[in-house]
């Protein structure tokens, strides 16, 4: 490796570790000054644990941080600030009721002795910026009335505007279209003279070879590669992303599918800033078919779901049900046809915290416990203990809050209560998401079980092993569109993971890059 950047921050030993989870195990990673450092790796390979750490948002379980030789602590994200590290994360997190230089100077304003905030001297430096990220946003609008990609411009002002000397840019162009892409190229170029460190973690990775000067590959926890980007490509970050051994997801006896349950023709979900979330998207599900989505942050994975449930209204397409159009325009109407939704993010669309784990399974149907306009108790909970024993949840008490249970009992709970209302074709978005080895095997044998008795799933997830082993069929989606379609017993790896990385068409050959 190149002695030609200065290392400005070192990360030596580093190991954090959560309940149930090893996030990183014996880390040691360093940031070069006037360079792009890249990290990639699968999801939950820990690179957003590791940035956050640098970043002071956790803290380190073992393990030690170092800048110019010595030892230091970031309690907080302010002490970080001070030691010149800033982040553009992966999650926006801006105030949409703020203006955009409100929200870029926000808890750093620009004040007159501690009275009172120079508004016109902050709306002066961030048009500066905005001038700088070759954008014409205007400083006074509210943040929540910009489209994604402009949210996403302001977030990363509002890290330029703290002049830090170590940058985090998690996943920085994930909304941003092909020529804000090429503006924030320039804008990394530029820092780079200025000396500035950047640590840039894609999934992109074309981008990463384009723009990396440093590469480091995590998987599990662990560094199975680092080195200059000199030689570097696809192929070898692949290989390091990967590894040679595999997840044990045990299959059992094979079954045949039956006749088509589901049909997807001609999906489309229209982009507030043009183009489609989901684009022409067509596919089908058979009676004890597994179909596994892969593909990254972006593809649209999620977005098709949420149009399957009738979550958007403008929409365009046909869903089939049996052979029968599905035409209800609400979520209970689609429960009702037999599909259920397992969401991705359990806490805030899965569940509710406050209600208890009784409350929560018989949420979406209550219906078949209800007499008249009387809700029976006794029917309902025995049917949710019916759910907790074949699902093999580990509670005291259906009437304990569900905040009590660990994340994989809080997963079953909201998987408990997707299989209550007797579905026919069940969603997974990312069913493993943040829940421990073991949880993760009683779920993957649980899918497998519903598909032996009929049920149809369609599950989406990041993670390459889990679609190989699990998946009756793999289709890749990158930027709204259906890039590949794989037999995982004749899958090749490599294959899945060129076609999630494939890049926006140019305008005005859409058509011509849709498979």
């Amino acid at each position: 490796m190149s002695e030609e950047h200065q290392i400005g921050l070192s990360v030596r030993g580093a190991r954090k570790v959560y309940p149930g989870t090893l996030a990183l195990d014996d880390v040691d990673f360093d940031v070069r000054l006037g360079a792009v450092n890249v990290l990639v790796g699968e999801n939950g390979a820990g690179k957003s644990t590791l940035m956050k750490i640098i970043a002071g948002v956790e803290q380190l379980t073992a393990g030690e941080i170092r800048m110019n030789g010595e030892p230091v602590t970031f309690a907080d994200t302010r002490a970080a600030a001070r030691h010149g590290i800033g982040i553009v994360f992966q999650e926006l997190n801006l105030f949409p009721n703020m203006t955009v230089a409100e929200n870029i100077f926000i808890a750093r304003e620009k004040t007159r002795g501690l009275v009172d905030i120079r508004a016109e001297d902050q709306r002066r430096a961030a048009a500066a910026l905005m001038k700088r990220l070759e954008h014409d946003i205007p400083p006074d609008a509210l943040v929540g009335e910009l489209r994604i990609g402009e949210q996403q411009i302001v977030e990363i002002a509002k890290a330029l505007a703290q002049d830090a000397r170590i940058l985090i840019m998690d996943e920085p162009t994930s909304a941003l279209s092909a020529s804000e892409v090429e503006i924030l190229f320039r804008v990394i170029t530029d820092l780079k003279k200025r000396g500035v460190g950047i640590v840039y973690i894609s999934h992109r990775l074309e981008e990463l070879i384009r723009i990396g000067d440093y590469i480091t590959v995590l998987r599990d926890g662990r560094i199975t590669g680092a080195r200059s980007m000199n030689g570097v490509d696809v192929d070898w970050i692949v290989r390091s992303m990967i590894g040679a051994s595999s997840k044990d997801y045990a299959r059992v006896e094979d079954h045949a599918f039956g006749p088509e349950l589901f049909r997807a023709e001609d999906i489309c979900l229209p982009r507030k800033s043009g183009g489609y979330a989901v684009d022409h998207v067509s596919l089908s599900l058979r009676g004890g078919e597994i179909v596994g989505i892969y593909g990254l942050m972006g593809a649209g994975r999620s977005e098709l779901f949420e149009c399957i449930m009738a979550q958007h209204r403008h929409a365009t397409g046909r869903f089939y049900v049996e052979g029968k159009l599905l035409d209800e325009p609400d979520v209970a109407g689609r429960i009702a046809r037999g599909l259920a939704l397992i969401p991705e993010d359990r806490k805030a669309e899965g569940l509710v915290q406050i209600l208890s784990i009784r409350e929560n399974m018989s949420l979406s149907s209550l219906g078949a416990f209800a007499r008249g306009f009387h809700l029976s108790l006794k029917r309902e909970r025995e049917g949710v203990l019916s759910f907790v024993r074949d699902l093999a949840i580990k509670i005291a008490s259906p009437e304990n809050p569900v905040s009590s249970l660990s994340g994989g009992n809080q997963q079953k709970v909201v998987i408990g209560k997707a299989l209550m209302t007797r579905p026919k074709i069940l969603l997974m978005d990312e069913p493993s998401r943040g829940i421990d080895v073991g949880a993760k095997a009683e779920v993957f044998r649980m899918m497998r079980r519903l598909a032996a008795e009929g049920l149809g799933i369609l599950f989406v997830t990041s993670d390459l092993e889990e679609v190989m082993a699990l998946s009756d069929r793999i289709i890749v989606m990158s930027n709204g569109r259906i890039t590949g379609e794989f037999d995982p017993a004749q899958a090749d790896e490599a294959q899945i993971v060129a076609a999630s990385a494939v890049g926006h068409a140019p305008a005005g050959h859409e058509e011509e890059s849709r498979t």
